[in-house]
């Protein structure tokens, strides 16, 4: 039973770390101020992931999976592709990402 909640929680991490990918780079101007909606957005889900995963296996474990599965899918998609696309390029808002992704999940 714990396997399977594992396995739940490395799934979670996995669509986290794919929806977070193409999303945290979305954001809209206010008054020539941008807003990296996109950005806050999932950092604050990779949070509530993170804090599910512990929730769901009442063990630091399903934190950990979920935690390792986003960081495995995002360095995936910041390596260059064959065909010289990037999915997670290197800009502010990508390292803010990153760095911020790296930080909150560690800390939940």
């Amino acid at each position: 039973m714990r396997a399977l909640g594992l396995t739940a929680c490395i799934l979670l991490g996995v669509i986290v770390g794919i929806v977070g990918a193409f999303v945290q780079a979305a954001r809209f101007l206010i008054g020539g101020v941008t807003v990296p909606w996109g950005l806050i957005l999932m950092i604050t889900f990779l949070l509530v992931a993170v804090r599910l995963g512990v929730e769901f296996t009442d063990t630091r474990w399903g934190g950990w999976c979920v935690f390792g599965a986003w960081v495995a899918v995002t360095i995936a998609f910041t390596a260059e592709r064959p065909s010289g696309a990037l999915v997670i390029s290197a800009g502010d808002r990508q390292m803010a990402y990153l760095l911020g992704g790296v930080i909150v999940g560690a800390a939940a």
